[in-house]
């Protein structure tokens, strides 16, 4: 739905442009991600895309950039922040799969949709994975598993995620908050404390929409 300004000059911002093609991507596919349609959405002449990316493919490989930055950025982030326990390292991770401005498992599925087509984005996909798998590795030998157990976890722990990501699994949030200390459990060997647990929630409280599906 058009909600921007259209009155004359305004052309838009690079990150209007690059949230508009954002929500084309997740909604369509990348042939969706065209320069009509994203000048239609926004209320802008196709002209003003002009003004900000000299061509699709730049606004498309913005988009990689967006992706690469939330995705993998935060969720080697979150695997590097301090903690006092394997159980709390595990929370830490954990916040990606529960918070979309951590880790943004619809654009994730999209992404991984594009890159059936495309080369390079496949290969973007592939070190983003080697990225991750790595981060998660080197987060379990920080608590003293062997390299060849810190590996096997890593990837059980990451492929599982990308399984939900691809089935496009879903849950209520109070079901997937209940599961959480058992997931710690099963990929860890450790369980997390109450007090853990109770920091773990505190960080994602229920919305009062989650509540309202609950």
């Amino acid at each position: 739905m058009n909600t921007q300004k259209t009155e004359r000059g305004w052309r838009g911002t690079p990150d209007l442009w690059l949230d508009a093609a954002y929500a084309l991507l997740v909604e369509g596919g990348v042939e969706a991600v065209k320069v009509m349609p994203l000048a239609q959405r926004l209320g802008l002449s196709r002209t003003s895309f002009y003004w900000h990316f000299p061509d699709r493919e730049a606004l498309l490989a913005a988009l990689v950039d967006r992706w690469r930055a939330r995705n993998t950025g935060n969720l080697v982030a979150r695997c590097e922040a301090p903690a006092a326990t394997i159980a709390e390292a595990m929370l830490n991770l954990v916040d990606c799969w529960v918070d979309p401005q951590l880790f943004d498992s619809r654009l994730e599925f999209a992404m991984r949709t594009w890159g059936l087509t495309d080369p390079a984005v496949d290969r973007a996909m592939a070190e983003a994975d080697a990225t991750r798998i790595a981060a998660i590795t080197a987060l379990f030998r920080r608590f003293g598993y062997d390299e060849t157990e810190a590996d096997t976890r890593a990837r059980t722990l990451y492929l599982t995620q990308v399984g939900y990501i691809a089935l496009r699994s879903q849950e209520s949030f109070q079901v997937r908050m209940g599961r959480i200390p058992a997931y710690v459990l099963t990929f860890s060997g450790v369980a997390p404390t109450k007090a853990e647990v109770a920091a773990f929630r505190a960080r994602h409280p229920v919305t009062s929409d989650e509540a309202a599906t609950l």
